[in-house]
């Protein structure tokens, strides 16, 4: 029975309090409910879940706020220790769902606002074992690295390990070894200087090892440091039994594993060392982001900039960068003029023109002329902190494909364990003499290379380094399972205006009959239609010459055909072809041309002047240019390629046949978007839909993938799984690329950790001994272990070098470099 505090949204009265209060008091579980509209809180009392709470609250048109928390999290070293995690944070009332990555060693956490605070989540985590503090939520705060620490720990091990290894092993290599140390220490003496190495080996940089696996072990939950202590603790016993009190032990069987436990710690720590220096590579997207921030600006103050530090910054601040330097905060231009690079945002290369009234970016870089700008946006509202919230989001998302490594990892250990304890009994029953010791040796070897941290690495790492790759290339996964599912979209539905094209009218020709000045008809037709707003009309307006238009009096509107003027003493007719005709004018002389351009899907203003017709504009919206070679990147990749337009049917498909699109739906509402994604889904399967507008959130929302152009409206942003910051096409095809070689870098991750641990732990446990005579050492155990988990991170680092693709090369997609 626990008592939940939490915020509720959408009360107005208290009425509204009264109903979200009935509706919590008759979710399964509550026994006392009560609704404050004060301050619009819900007091809960009962054993009801949060999730039943919340789904109450949703139902009833109440809903509860929610909260999202990250925390560091450090000691985390596998799997079993991501879902030791997970499982404490669930356990607390009032957590929606936590999220933990091994790989980042970060938790995110869910919960009903106001029902569990951050510390209370970070002291939950650390009293489970693994020290936790919160994360600023803006991103500037990075989980604690571990690379030093490991590093010395590391070097201090192998220190202390190197020569007792060297005279031991060597001993057994170069039998004068032996007898130089035999002659001059003797064999008790010999013993007793390894017990002391090693012993300080296991109580100084060994000692994480039994700081945290221990307890674990003792409360039923064992982690692979567990295994470890374990595995070391039990060479380390049998050694110093054997060097201080032998008549422990049977006949034959004294014997020291003194260098291997000293060994398996060293090379252990290698490889977390090794992992931590991977796992830093793996965040670099994050860091470069945060890194776009300047750490000071230039702050108008009483007349002059003043350097100050970048958190004092406020909106409606008045802001200089220099030449060259980084715009800190988003913000229009109020004063100069400039090229600003926004590669770092968009994935573009080529700069951007701003003058007064542009909006500039914060993270970008300034050209060769200081501007001058207000702040509009500080702190996490800005541009850069949002898409950090998106790639942080996005790396801390657990795929589907993962279920089935965290099943096999949540029994994984106590299995081991089982194996360990198997292997003792079968060689002490059934081994050769000394029996002791080959159970030793198998079971200390079973419980080493049995580590479970390979599958735990396997998709983290790589959703880590895809989605930051992703990012570099404009391409900004806002759900990290949007890899996944894009990996096996059949087709890709675009929305047609301003998504493959730009989204405005544009004259694209015209044909004047014979002896007519072609720029002369464009200014009149201009003239006649300068006060309308029509997008044509504006289209005709900006195409024409800039000097200055004829006058035009007694300007008519005919409803649905056109205008009719006087301009130069003439009059003239403009509009469509039935405008024309209507007014007993034979378009004969523009037929040819308008049957042309009509085909093509041009939008067409006639011009008459005198009863004659004497040019035809067309007008259409300009196919992007990016367009193109991305449908033909994305027919490469095996993929249908389909358009949605509300557009006539007529335009619709003459863009179609020039951009080489396999399916058409035309004159569709937005509701009817989504019925025509539905038929794609039913026809192809997995459906992503492309689109930029307000129109198009509907669609984005019922599509399997919802790609937003970055340049389009909020709502469709907030819709979509992927934005596109760039505004090209061929992000589209780098969303996809993206997703298909991270997919298949996980697989190959898990294949990997599987068939390692499938393979290795029987050889560890002796079934090659009978047929092979082969024995597998507990150090060369330690050292497979280490390689398997910076195999899987050296393979996901590989996404670091997927390239973008080529705009000026149609068909060319993304190369992934050979590791």
């Amino acid at each position: 029975m626990t008592t939940l505090r939490f915020s509720v949204d959408n009360m107005s009265c208290a009425g509204c309090a009264g109903r979200a209060e009935r509706a919590l008091a008759a979710a399964p579980g509550v026994t006392e409910a009560s609704v404050n509209i004060a301050n619009h809180v819900a007091q809960v009392t009962g054993k009801a879940s949060s999730e039943t709470l919340r789904d109450a609250l949703k139902t009833a048109g109440y809903p509860a706020r929610e909260a999202t928390h990250r925390l560091s999290i450090s000691g985390m070293t596998c799997a079993s220790c991501t879902g030791r995690v997970e499982r404490a944070l669930a356990a607390l009332p009032g957590v929606l769902s936590s999220q933990v990555n091994l790989a980042t060693q970060t938790a995110t956490v869910r919960s009903l606002d106001g029902a569990v605070s951050v510390e209370t989540l970070a002291q939950t985590v650390t009293d489970a074992g693994y020290p936790a503090k919160p994360v600023d939520t803006d991103g500037q705060t990075e989980p604690p690295s571990e690379i030093e620490p490991l590093r010395r720990d590391t070097l201090i091990a192998a220190a202390l390990t190197l020569p007792v290894f060297l005279t031991e092993m060597g001993g057994h290599l170069y039998p004068p070894i032996h007898h130089a140390i035999m002659g001059s220490l003797g064999m008790q003496s010999f013993w007793v200087m390894q017990f002391v190495f090693i012993t300080l080996v296991l109580v100084w940089p060994g000692l994480r090892f039994f700081r945290i696996g221990l307890p674990l072990l003792a409360k039923g939950s064992p982690d692979m440091n567990s295994l470890v202590a374990l595995g070391t603790l039990a060479a380390w016993s049998y050694s110093t039994i054997a060097t201080f009190t032998p008549a422990l032990l049977p006949e034959g069987t004294r014997a020291v594993y003194f260098e291997a436990a000293g060994v398996i710690v060293t090379l252990i720590l290698a490889g977390r060392w090794m992992e931590a220096r991977a796992k830093g590579r793996t965040g670099a997207a994050i860091r470069h982001l945060i890194g776009l921030r300047p750490d000071t600006v230039l702050l108008a103050r009483d007349g002059t900039f003043t350097e100050v530090p970048l958190a004092e910054i406020a909106v409606g601040d008045v802001i200089k960068v220099l030449p060259g330097g980084r715009i800190a905060v988003d913000g229009v231009v109020i004063e100069g003029d400039a090229f600003v690079d926004e590669s770092m945002i968009s994935g573009e290369p080529i700069p951007v023109a701003k003058t007064v009234d542009d909006p500039v970016t914060g993270g970008t870089i300034n050209g060769r002329k200081a501007l001058i700008y207000r702040a509009t946006a500080v702190g996490s509202d800005t541009v850069l902190a949002r898409i950090i919230d998106m790639v942080q989001t996005a790396q801390g998302a657990k795929l589907p494909i993962q279920a089935l490594a965290d099943k096999v990892v949540r029994i994984f250990v106590p299995v081991v364990l089982g194996i360990a304890a198997l292997t003792v009994a079968v060689w002490l029953v059934f081994g050769p003499q000394p029996s002791l010791g080959y159970a030793l040796v198998a079971g200390v070897a079973v419980l080493i290379i049995a580590c479970p941290c390979a599958m735990g690495l396997a998709t983290p790492t790589s959703i880590m380094v895809g989605t930051g790759r992703a990012a570099e290339l404009g391409v900004l996964f806002r759900k990290g399972d949007a890899l996944q599912r894009l990996d096996n979209a059949k087709v890709v539905a675009f929305d047609k205006t301003g998504t493959l094209t730009e989204g405005r009218p544009t004259l694209v020709d015209q044909y004047v009959v014979p002896g007519a000045d072609p720029t002369e008809m464009l200014r009149l037709t201009a003239a006649v239609e300068q006060g309308s707003d029509h997008p044509i009309a504006r289209a005709i307006l900006v195409a024409a010459p800039s000097d200055l238009l004829p006058k035009v009096t007694g300007s008519e509107t005919v409803p649905g055909y056109g205008l009719i003027a006087a301009v130069n003493g003439q009059t003239a007719l403009v509009g469509s072809e039935s405008h024309l005709s209507e007014q007993g004018v034979n378009t004969a002389p523009l037929k040819e041309a308008i049957g042309q351009y009509a085909e093509k899907g041009h939008t067409l203003v006639c011009l008459a002047l005198d009863g004659q017709a004497v040019a035809v504009f067309a007008v259409a919206d300009r196919i992007k240019p990016s367009a193109k070679p991305a449908i033909e990147a994305l027919h490469a990749a095996g993929l249908k390629v389909a358009m949605i337009s509300g557009d006539n049917a007529a335009a619709a498909e003459a863009i179609a046949r020039q951009l080489g699109i396999d399916h058409v739906t035309a004159g569709v509402r937005p509701d009817g978007k989504v019925d025509a994604i539905k038929a794609l889904r039913h026809q192809f399967g997995a459906v992503a839909f492309v689109g930029d507008g307000i129109n198009d959130a509907p669609a984005l929302a019922e599509a399997d993938i919802g790609l937003a152009i970055g340049t389009g409206t909020d709502v469709a942003i907030e819709a979509a799984d992927i934005v596109l910051s760039s505004g090209r096409v061929s992000g589209v095809v780098n969303a996809v690329d993206v997703s298909k070689h991270t997919m298949r870098n996980i697989r190959q991750n898990l294949f990997w950790a599987f068939a390692y641990n499938t393979a290795l732990i029987p050889v560890a446990a002796g079934v090659l001994y009978p047929a092979f005579g082969i024995l597998l050492s507990p150090m060369l155990g330690a050292g497979a272990m280490a390689f398997s988990s910076v195999f899987v991170l050296t393979n996901a680092l590989r996404l670091r070098r997927i390239a973008p693709v080529q705009q000026d090369a149609p068909a060319s997609r993304y190369t992934e470099a050979t590791a």
